[in-house]
């Protein structure tokens, strides 16, 4: 098959899908945005990829407006007739596509249909339903008329999809009552780059560059919004004096700790790292750390916590119990996690990480072990390329 992959924000485990269905035989150009404030894959092409396989990078030729509203609403408009365009000009046989804006999305379900491509939607995040809780809170009732426009946009597409790909069950009961037909719906959980994070040794290059070899560490890494509620890593600092809360993020959190937690001298924030270094940062810690949004609930499962797995470190999650993530490190007894309301609750658990080697060996053992047993990069691949196959063969008109 002719595949083309649209993955918006360039996170690691979609190109390494693209990577694994080039390495089966298929024709795959993965498509990303670069510029867009979020960890990166290793996306640039590489010595050993196969001449089967290639990146194509979205640029607008202007910088990103991320935190403005209308500069940005015009930019992703403009993204997705670009995302249109490269659709068009691969003309690939099938589009895989997700994790992008609903204007981006549309603009690329646009292009697969203008030359005949089916279209398969990688349901991420339901973003409607996010867009019209975040507009309303901004802009009153007008916000919450433009977010219920593309909530229900939103519902279009996914109808509108020759399959779609949730990363969750818990997205089935929505799509169902949004018209999206069962036999066209796949649910396949999100995994992380196993393979690509080795894991290294507690006293490392990286953690001897930054001083961490010595203190206990708290180590977040990845997107870091004030909807995660910073402060809540500013607390773990102040609760644990004696050990490093080590931050490796960029945006308004990040800007956040460092504007109103200087000072704290055993909080440190990082700006994202490089993605061949990621095995080192996360083996840099003694408890991996996640904040969640209260309100996200099962609607968004944080990919960092499936990186974190791989690294062999426990987990301490500040994080609605319903979510997904909450679930697996719960059922697999690989971390602590507290509601993200409950702050002395969440403070309570890293007190009780800190104090635990035994537990923090045990949990991170744990972890490890689930990553290795479930992020199978070659059995997700053939799922997907099952998937991608019956897409194309019963394409709608």
């Amino acid at each position: 098959m002719r595949i083309l992959v649209h993955d918006y924000p360039g996170h690691a485990f979609p190109v390494q899908l693209s990577r694994a269905l080039a390495a089966r035989g298929h024709t795959v150009r993965h498509v990303a945005f670069p510029d867009f404030e979020a960890p990166k894959g290793p996306l640039a092409r590489r010595d050993d990829d196969p001449a089967n396989f290639d990146t194509h990078f979205l640029d607008l030729g202007e910088p990103f407006a991320k935190h403005s509203f209308l500069t940005r609403w015009r930019q992703e408009r403009r993204l997705g007739e670009l995302s249109a365009q490269a659709v068009t000009a691969w003309r690939p046989e099938i589009v895989l596509a997700g994790n992008a804006p609903i204007d981006v999305q549309a603009g690329t379900l646009a292009g697969a249909r203008a030359c005949g491509a089916a279209f398969v939607y990688w349901l991420q995040d339901i973003v409607g339903i996010a867009m019209r809780r975040i507009l309303g809170q901004r802009l009153s009732l007008a916000g919450t008329l433009v977010g219920i426009a593309y909530e229900w946009r939103e519902r279009r597409m996914l109808r509108a999809s020759d399959a779609v790909v949730a990363i969750t069950e818990d997205f089935r009961p929505l799509l169902e009552g949004w018209g999206v037909a069962r036999a066209r719906t796949h649910t396949v959980e999100n995994w992380a780059a196993r393979e690509e994070i080795a894991p290294a040794g507690r006293d490392n290059a990286w953690a001897r560059a930054h001083g961490l070899t010595a203190a206990p560490v708290f180590l977040y890494s990845g997107t870091l919004g004030l909807k995660h509620d910073p402060s809540l890593l500013a607390d773990l600092a102040r609760a644990q004096p004696h050990a490093q809360v080590v931050v490796c993020s960029e945006g308004r959190g990040a800007d956040w700790l460092k504007a109103n937690a200087a000072d704290l001298a055993n909080l440190r924030v990082l700006p994202f790292q490089p993605f061949d270094r990621l095995g080192e940062v996360l083996a840099s810690a003694d408890v991996l750390v996640a904040v969640l949004e209260p309100d996200a609930g099962i609607f968004s499962v944080p990919s960092k916590v499936l990186t974190y797995l791989c690294a062999g470190r426990p987990l301490l999650l500040a994080v609605p119990p319903a979510n997904l993530a909450a679930r697996i490190v719960a059922r697999e007894g690989a971390g602590l996690a507290a509601d993200p309301l409950d702050r002395a609750g969440f403070l309570a658990a890293a007190a009780r990480l800190a104090g635990d080697g035994a537990l923090r060996a045990a949990m991170g053992a744990k972890a490890l072990d689930y990553a290795a047993k479930t992020f199978d990069i070659s059995a997700i691949a053939a799922r997907f390329e099952a998937i991608l196959a019956e897409a194309a063969r019963t394409r709608m008109p």
